[in-house]
Formats: C-alpha cells, sequence, structure tokens
C-alpha cells in the first residue's frame, strides 16, 4: 500500500512539471518561438535526412533552449510575486535570466549552421 502512495506523488509531481511546460508555453511568447523554431528545425532534419548524430545535436540545442526559457520564467514569476515595485535587484534577476535563454539561442543557432549548412548547400547546387 505504502508504494502505490510514492507512485500517486510521482504521477502528481510528473503532472505540475507538465503544468509548468504548458504555462510556458501558453504564456510566453518567446517559448512560443522557440517551439515554431524547434517544429521547424526537426522538420529540416527530416527533409535533408539528418544523421542521427546531428539530429541529436539539434534535440540537445532544442531542449537546452526549452529549458533555459522555464527557468527565464519561474524566475520572472518569483521576481513579479515579491515585488511589483522597480528594483535594481529584481530587474539584474530577470535580465540575467533572459541573458541565459539569450546564450542558450545563440548556441542553437550555431548548432542549426553546422548541422545544416552543408545539407542546405547541397540541395540547392
Amino acid at each position: 500500500m505504502k508504494r502505490m502512495g510514492e507512485w500517486k506523488r510521482l504521477l502528481r509531481s510528473f503532472g505540475h512539471a507538465v503544468e509548468g511546460i504548458n504555462y510556458t508555453i501558453k504564456t510566453q511568447r518567446n517559448m512560443q518561438i522557440h517551439v515554431g523554431a524547434a517544429v521547424a528545425a526537426l522538420l529540416l532534419c527530416w527533409l535533408l535526412d539528418v544523421t542521427w548524430n546531428h539530429a541529436l545535436l539539434v534535440f540537445f540545442s532544442i531542449f537546452f533552449v526549452f529549458i533555459l526559457e522555464i527557468i527565464n520564467t519561474a524566475i520572472e514569476a518569483t521576481v513579479d510575486l515579491v515585488t511589483t515595485d522597480f528594483h535594481p535587484l529584481a530587474k539584474a534577476a530577470k535580465d540575467a535570466a533572459a541573458g541565459a535563454v539569450l546564450l542558450g539561442a545563440i548556441m542553437a543557432i550555431l548548432v542549426g549552421i553546422y548541422v545544416f549548412l552543408d545539407p542546405i548547400l547541397q540541395v540547392l547546387n
């Protein structure tokens, strides 16, 4: 019986995690852009018959950016919960979290160039 309670708590935890992901997708314009870019990148992997190794790089990049955007959303929500007044530390927290997402997105773009440039050039030639 004790194990059944543990499984229920675990499933509830997964449910909360999915709610957090859904919240971020529904409320954050940048996450919606990331999802669109992810779909486009995965479609390109399929259309260009990208190798599994390169497709894994694309998957890792997508998940990395998603994770950063979710953490950014959590930080922004926490700061907004604590204060509605301007405070330099609140600004620093939000700016740093947004900066992390920007760096992750730049990395994903570089991975995209590495993975897709040659196959696209081959199709165009």
